[in-house]
């Protein structure tokens, strides 16, 4: 589905319209909420698109929110990189969506009436400004921990993490369970002070040991750690769990829809819980939940990606072939792509694994519109028309892009020495090959009909030039342009070809489920990157980005890595799926 496509339908977009028919929810307000402890994969492209999608289908916004209460593991370079990524993929379409915190504005410390430990978020959505932090909040969570324990519904525990593990997984008690409310809430206090080092204490909701759902079973909302965080430097000491500081956060922020991943439906009745058990003022966020995207033949664990990257399997997080949003974007996939895939793939409550063959299928029909059309060998073998004078130079017509009547021609340059690919020439033809050989004719694509009259090699026996007459009345376009041969063959012309390191990219991973087998890693591709010195036609001088391309090749985009005396591209994908091929033998 392109973006000029008629608008998805779902479950959720169907309670969310209920909402806005009925007045509850007038102008809803959905949050995207990642950890920033690595960078975004594709599988949050689907999150990304569902809850801009619904701020940019039903007038309302979306708060980019970093989930930031785990500073072990977080850093200032994904914070960063995770706006990079939602703001490339919703650039032009729902970025009036985007809810940034205001220049200078702080969570406020609006106290509610008649409750003097309540704290209301003062966060104004506006144009510029920065992404909402759950730890902007850490006051406001922390003065709600003090009013649960007040209320006698949360305690400090001495347990261990083990043991506490354990007791909850057995259904049992903490003995400090009942301990008193005036010492719980010394200890807490104690706790934020510093005075206790890390593991020795926790704060606990004091809810059902015997419940079904362990998340319902007395589960931690606050742990020591002496760790220093990105947003919040040293004042923290303890740090709020996921589930106490996200349906906080969604409180504080007016979140109307807080649209998660299917394994956080077992987390909901903790989720309403918080709520309930605070008495809190003014309309209550929901919590609604859907399929995760889970594609075949890539790892989308975050812990997993880390390791190809610090064991040095991948160059970077946003090398092309991981699966991350940015290693897509520097493999030269559009954020148009992205948005049709993630549309297509569809809501649903039900789990499955998509095809990547669906998503390079996106890939494809929005490139093969959008990309201008060049030419490119690859694996470059010489071929010299030999009946064609040395000073010969002309220019032909050739075609930007088929599918865009607006994108118009070029001139191509042509003269007597070329580059073919060395696979379009065979000594010794397999049948049915209709490419060049010795004494056989193709057509190169705009140019003339050529016919293999000669063979030179080195001394090795490589083949190392192929001397070819043309037919002069043969030209494409020209009056005798009718004759038929079998073959036709792309080309550049060598006196005015760029040289290019084309980096040709594949899947990474071999095997349709690489967990499966235990060590993933077992089943990385070893022929996943094949860097090739190219030749490409002359009008991609100097050119420092975009996308093309490459006729009978597939397509390319301009790496980062490019620079004015080295042209660096990247294949973001090719013209047909080999792999389905493969999958057929």
């Amino acid at each position: 589905m392109s973006d000029a496509a008629s608008t998805p339908t779902d479950f959720i977009r169907d309670i969310v319209a209920a909402d806005v028919a009925s007045g509850k929810h007038p102008v809803p307000k959905t949050r995207f909420p990642p950890e920033p402890n690595g960078y975004l994969h594709i599988g949050h492209s689907k999150s990304i698109c569902l809850n801009f999608g619904i701020a940019k289908e039903f007038g309302g916004t979306c708060n980019l929110r970093m989930d930031d209460t785990n500073p072990a593991k977080e850093d200032v370079e994904y914070v960063e990189s995770i706006i990079a990524d939602v703001k490339w993929l919703i650039s032009g379409w729902a970025d009036h969506c985007l809810g940034f915190k205001a220049p200078g504005a702080t969570p406020g410390a609006q106290r509610v009436e008649g409750k003097p430990d309540f704290f209301l978020g003062s966060v104004a959505p506006g144009e510029e400004g920065r992404p909402f932090h759950a730890s902007d909040y850490f006051v406001q969570i922390y003065a709600y921990a003090v009013e649960l324990v007040r209320r006698g519904k949360a305690y400090v525990d001495d347990l261990t993490p083990e043991e506490t593990d354990r007791y909850r997984q057995e259904g049992r008690p903490s003995p400090y369970r009942d301990r008193p409310i005036a010492e719980s809430l010394d200890l807490l206090e104690r706790m934020r002070g510093g005075e206790f080092p890390d593991g020795t204490r926790t704060l606990r909701a004091k809810i059902d040991m015997t419940s079904p759902n362990m998340w319902l079973r007395d589960p931690v909302l606050y742990r020591i750690r002496h760790a220093e965080h990105h947003n919040t430097g040293g004042q923290w000491c303890i740090y709020p769990m996921y589930d106490f500081a996200h349906v906080l956060s969604d409180y504080l922020e007016g979140i109307t829809h807080s649209i998660c991943t299917l394994e956080f439906e077992v987390h909901r009745p903790l989720y309403d819980w918080i709520l309930e058990s605070l008495d809190l003022p003014r309309a209550l966020p929901h919590q609604y939940e859907f399929a995760r995207l889970n594609l075949n033949y890539t790892v989308m664990s975050k812990r997993k990606l880390l390791q190809l990257v610090n064991e040095g399997k991948v160059s970077g997080w946003d090398d092309p072939r991981m699966p991350t949003i940015s290693g897509l974007r520097r493999r030269g996939v559009t954020p148009e792509a992205l948005r049709a895939f993630a549309y297509n793939v569809g809501i649903t409550k039900y789990d499955g694994v998509t095809d990547v063959a669906v998503l390079e299928h996106a890939i494809r029909t929005d490139l093969n519109k959008r990309a201008e059309r060049r030419l490119a060998v690859l694996r470059p073998l010489k071929v010299v028309i030999t009946n064609l004078p040395a000073e010969h130079r002309e220019d032909l017509e050739a075609v930007n892009n088929p599918e865009d009547e607006t994108a118009g021609t070029r001139k191509l340059a042509f003269g007597r020495e070329l580059f073919i690919e060395r696979d379009d020439f065979a000594e010794v033809p397999p049948p049915k090959f209709f490419r060049l050989k010795p004494g056989g004719e193709v057509r190169l694509k705009y140019a003339y009909i050529v016919k293999c009259e000669e063979v030179i090699k080195d001394a090795s026996g490589q083949v190392v030039e192929l001397r070819c007459t043309a037919d002069l009345e043969s030209k494409t376009g020209g009056a005798n342009s009718n004759r038929k041969v079998k073959g036709t063959i792309h080309w550049v012309h060598a006196g005015s070809s760029v040289d290019a390191e084309v980096r040709l990219y594949d899947r990474l991973f071999t095997e349709e489920d690489p967990e499966a087998k235990g060590d993933f890693k077992a089943c990385l591709n070893p022929h996943s990157l094949e860097t090739v010195q190219a030749k490409l036609e002359g009008s991609l001088a100097g050119v420092k980005e975009g996308r093309w391309q490459f006729e009978r090749l597939g397509y390319f985009a301009v790496d980062r890595e490019s620079a004015p005396d080295r042209l660096v591209l990247n294949r973001t994908i090719s013209l047909k799926d080999t792999w389905a091929k493969e999958a057929k033998k």
